[in-house]
């Protein structure tokens, strides 16, 4: 019993459903995890194509499971100016940065993943909590009609 008294004993209860605003910063952060690896790769002059699982169902109606390449867009655009831009999005929106400002300006490939890694971090610590709100309430009120 003197290995179980070294431990911290404390009351818990597990809680029955996360969050929404926990599950869309999960999800922005794996979005911008997998482009931090696009871009390394891009820099690398190597491919990055993750796989995932895509069911299907073959000529007799049996449901299969298969792997297949998963399509991942690069988040960054060259713009007029001639460097580059990266545009956050969350579906099909793309997120208000700071007040009127949506894009980051990169000036090479190294600043690129800097850029996602620190606006990865900030998504984690819930800087753009209000902003993901805003997007999720608006795709979830345009489902419901």
């Amino acid at each position: 019993m003197t290995l179980l008294n070294s431990l911290k004993h404390v009351v818990a209860k597990k809680p029955s459903a996360m969050p929404a605003i926990v599950i869309r910063r999960n999800k922005l952060s794996s979005m911008l995890y997998e482009q931090i690896q696009l871009a390394t790769a891009n820099k690398n002059g190597t491919t990055y194509a993750p796989l995932k699982m895509r069911t299907y169902k073959d000529e007799y109606g049996n449901r299969k499971q298969m792997e297949v390449t998963k399509r991942v867009r690069p988040m960054w655009f060259v713009a007029d100016s001639g460097k580059c831009c990266l545009s956050i999005r969350y579906g099909a929106r793309v997120l208000e940065l700071a007040k009127g400002k949506n894009a980051v300006e990169v000036a090479s490939a190294d600043d690129l993943i800097n850029a996602l890694q620190i606006i990865k971090k900030a998504v984690e610590a819930g800087e753009l909590d209000v902003q993901l709100n805003a997007v999720g309430d608006r795709i979830s009120k345009q489902l419901s009609q």
